[in-house]
């Protein structure tokens, strides 16, 4: 499963506020007790796998609205290079610039090397405690919905 991650399954998730392709912020606490959070950390904005993967979660939205579940994209690219990817790829999730770094150091996803993050998954429950985590051990790959919408489901629906 995952090793290297900061935050554990079970443990509080390290709360944070970043800019949103919406054109606002998000903060992660401000979804407890309304809905499960699936952080998506992704390399960078208009890689081959970056823009498979954000179009699936577009794809399958409401099936992850259904399952009261918010999904954000999370990368150290700029703002205005996440509303642009976002656009000429017809993305529906909002994505977050992470581009101080810090959140993804914080959840322990950067790469320090790369100086980006590793394609990882953390499933945030309404009660705010990480529930699931996943790291790629290949940028190449990445989790299929299916897989994803499985953990969810493990959690209850909407209450």
């Amino acid at each position: 499963m995952i090793t290297g991650l900061a935050v554990r399954p079970g443990s509080p998730a390290p709360d944070f506020t970043l800019p949103s392709t919406d054109g606002g912020t998000v903060t992660l606490s401000r979804h407890r007790g309304e809905a499960h959070v699936l952080l998506a950390f992704f390399p960078g904005a208009f890689n081959a796998v970056c823009t498979v993967e954000m179009r699936a979660f577009t794809e399958d939205l409401a099936q992850f609205t259904t399952a009261g579940t918010q999904v954000f994209g999370v990368s150290v690219d700029s703002l205005a290079a996440l509303v642009a990817f976002r656009k000429a790829h017809g993305i529906g999730i909002h994505l977050l610039s992470d581009f101080t770094r810090a959140v993804s150091r914080g959840y322990g996803t950067l790469d320090e090397e790369a100086f980006a993050p590793r394609r990882a998954y953390v499933l945030v429950d309404r009660d705010g405690a990480v529930r699931w985590t996943y790291v790629e051990s290949d940028l190449d790959h990445r989790r299929e919905n299916a897989e994803l919408l499985a953990q969810i489901r493990k959690l209850g629906g909407r209450s």
